[in-house]
């Protein structure tokens, strides 16, 4: 208890520069609530994630390798693949790219759902990831980790998302927690019971994974075509619409 009163008291008194004598510090410019939310992510950052991104451009980088359930039938789909994580420290959005194989070949109308869950405990495989993660006490689907419906192609997922709600850094940091993959669609909080306002009736857990941090490279030498052709997309975009 008196561990985190100090922690508290030492995270108010950083924010408001009274640690580092900024009392008389010349002002900014920038919000005062902004720029103390700023300092607090700063000192969790510190202190959590000490060289937690990349010093050169300020990038954090996350990976999470998906392995199918233990428990299992075997008639059913074996997931395999990777979730890559990127963020721009402090005030850039989520990006992910979800690379997954294993689904049937014939099963690209049926979405399959995967979320955030709390745990990283994958002691008990997918089971032991508790539920959705959900820091803020909301209904699904506005859990932070609530990624919606993918459609896999001829036995594959190959996703790009950017502007996610969740993120890497702070006191709400998706390290260390999981990455489930469902077998049934989520019905996005619209199936009229409880469970539909917890984690969508998405069924049984097929694969999942534990959220760590990795570097640059691993999502340069995995995806480049992939950002290549977006980043083609978007400029051919940009150039439409000025013409």
């Amino acid at each position: 208890m008196f561990l985190l009163l100090n922690l508290a008291i030492g995270l108010t008194l950083f924010a408001s520069g009274i640690v580092r004598g900024e009392e008389d510090a010349e002002p900014t410019g920038e919000d005062p609530l902004q720029d103390m939310q700023r300092k607090i992510n700063d000192l969790w950052l510190n202190l959590l994630y000490p060289q937690f991104f990349n010093e050169t451009d300020r990038t954090a980088y996350a990976t999470c390798e998906v392995k199918p359930s233990p428990k299992l039938e075997a008639d059913k789909p074996q997931v395999t693949g990777k979730v890559l994580f990127k963020q721009a420290y402090p005030d850039g959005k989520l990006e992910a790219v979800f690379y997954l194989d294993g689904f049937p070949p014939d099963s690209n109308l049926t979405g399959r759902a995967i979320h955030i869950h709390k745990l990283g405990d994958l002691s008990d495989g997918c089971d032991s990831t508790g539920g959705h993660y959900n820091p803020f006490n909301v209904d699904h689907p506005r859990h932070p980790g609530d990624f919606g419906n993918f459609f896999s192609k001829e036995g594959k997922i190959r996703k790009y998302r950017p502007n996610l709600l969740a993120t890497m850094f702070g006191a709400y940091s998706i390290l260390g927690r999981s990455v489930v993959i469902h077998e049934q669609e989520d019905d996005m909080g619209k199936g009229g019971n409880k469970a539909s306002l917890e984690n969508g009736n998405a069924g049984r857990r097929l694969a999942c994974c534990v959220i760590g941090t990795c570097n640059k490279n691993l999502w340069e030498k995995k995806f480049p075509d992939r950002m290549e052709r977006k980043k083609t997309r978007i400029t051919k975009r940009a150039q439409n619409n000025r013409a």
